[in-house]
């Protein structure tokens, strides 16, 4: 395998950590309210998922040919992403009216069950 198709695979490598987080994010928010059973099996679908994809890539690139230091590079790209993000969070400018956005959104996404506990309170008064 020439430097270049190494050099190739460890920047795929290095991206492909950036797409695992994305992905993991959604995947976590599809299975947030779900039953166990449901969040295992689905989690287990994405991470096969996952790996075939990037088997599918490496093995476009070299030939499917997997070194120690590709992985490496995937955890270094997740790593960097969970780090960036942060960074980014913290030096938002509107971090007030994101919050404020947070705090709508959570007691809207509550308020149907208030009025049911509110209805169930006044049937029984």
């Amino acid at each position: 395998m020439t430097a270049q198709i190494q050099l190739l695979a460890l920047g795929i490598s290095y991206l492909f950590g950036f797409l695992v987080f994305y992905l993991y994010k959604i995947n976590y928010s599809i299975i947030k309210g779900k039953k166990r059973f449901y969040q295992s099996l689905i989690t287990i679908l994405f991470m096969y998922n996952v790996v075939l994809i990037y088997i599918i890539v490496i093995y476009n690139i070299n030939h499917g040919i997997f070194h120690l230091y590709f992985f490496i590079m995937i955890a270094l790209g997740f790593y960097t992403n969970i780090v960036l993000t942060k960074k980014m969070l913290n030096n938002v400018k509107c971090r007030l009216f994101i919050e404020k956005i947070k705090k709508k959104c959570y007691t809207i996404k509550n308020r149907g069950d208030k009025n049911k506990t509110q209805n169930n309170k006044k049937r029984t008064s």
